[in-house]
């Protein structure tokens, strides 16, 4: 088989065990690749069902990917598990392994060299406490404009998310001021979005554009953009692998915007921005931090709209920022 079958049999199997919910496959974490292979070809009767998947396996396996996994990824179980009844000894089992995030052996390079010790539910340092520093220098406005530009350029052309880019009309890149005090983070593009190409557009977008005029804020004072560049079918929630896909985009957008706040609007944002699997109501109501900008969690509009009784949280959390960035509510005219 060519080494191009080779990648689009191990793609497809990739997806597959994603789309059935696992997330990790076993490999050993102190010594080579090499010993994983060997561990699944010596397992693969409890392991693999068929013979094309344990190809796809170590072909995997030799990409040389991270044993790391993503803090974002639900379930950190292997893919073979027995009760204590059952299970074998170690010398019929092989090694012991640690898991191997799915998302990671897709990764691309600069993707699997950020390695985290941190626990799958635990966000990285960088995303609490006092904020640290941004990763580049400030751009003049030019600069920063041109960058942005190159990116969108960049999203357009992009084709990993192959079950989005053959259904969507077009990439939702970001739009506003690039020199804003406080980024709008979003979750996905939904169909209005994906029409116009702009985040934001609904129904959702204009309860966000209510809520910034209550607060002072207005939306070309601010800088707004999704996790996801894409539609995803349906409207369905982003899969961890697709925001992967995205995290080279929207990070690039926030260092060269390097705003002073963002606000994570649904618990998407949330794990994009925080890589953080916590609910929104226990990470509202206090500051987090992403590099050099503080981090505010609030109820997405969307929600909002289905749920009522949150608005009054989302003000006050609105609130809360305002007071943080020196201004004042607007009273209201009689």
């Amino acid at each position: 088989m060519q080494r191009n079958q080779w990648k689009t049999a191990s793609e497809q199997l990739l997806k597959h065990w994603l789309s059935c919910g696992i997330s990790h496959l076993p490999t050993h974490a102190p010594q080579s690749n090499s010993t994983a292979t060997q561990w699944l070809t010596e397992n693969a009767a409890c392991v693999f069902q068929t013979s094309p998947a344990m190809d796809s396996a170590e072909s995997a396996l030799e990409t040389n990917a991270d044993p790391i996994a993503l803090a974002t990824l639900p379930d950190t179980r292997p893919l073979a598990t027995a009760s204590p009844e059952t299970a074998p000894s170690v010398r019929e089992r092989g090694p012991q392994v640690q898991p191997v995030a799915i998302a990671a052996l897709n990764a691309s390079p600069s993707q699997t060299a950020r390695k985290s010790n941190a626990s799958i539910a635990s966000p990285p340092a960088e995303s609490l406490g006092t904020p640290g520093t941004w990763h580049s220098k400030t751009l003049d406005v030019s600069s920063r404009a041109l960058q942005l530009h190159e990116l969108n350029e960049q999203v357009k052309a992009c084709r990993k998310c192959e079950d989005i880019v053959c259904r969507r009309q077009q990439t939702v890149f970001g739009v506003g001021a690039t020199q804003a005090r406080v980024v709008m983070f979003g979750e996905a593009p939904g169909a209005d979005e994906d029409r116009v190409g702009e985040p934001f557009v609904g129904a959702a977008g204009q309860l966000l554009d209510k809520i910034l005029a209550a607060s002072g804020l207005h939306r070309p004072d601010v800088y707004i953009l999704n996790a996801l560049k894409c539609r995803p079918p349906n409207n369905r929630t982003p899969t961890e692998l697709e925001i992967e896909n995205c995290r080279p985009f929207f990070e690039s957008q926030l260092e060269a915007i390097q705003p002073e706040y963002i606000v994570c609007w649904g618990a998407v944002a949330v794990r994009a921005v925080l890589r953080s699997t916590e609910s929104v109501g226990r990470l509202r109501g206090k500051f987090h931090a992403f590099r050099g900008a503080k981090v505010m969690v609030t109820y997405h509009p969307a929600y909002l709209l289905r749920n009522p009784d949150a608005k009054r949280l989302t003000w006050d959390d609105m609130k809360m920022l305002i007071k943080e960035m020196g201004m004042q509510i607007p009273t209201k005219s009689t």
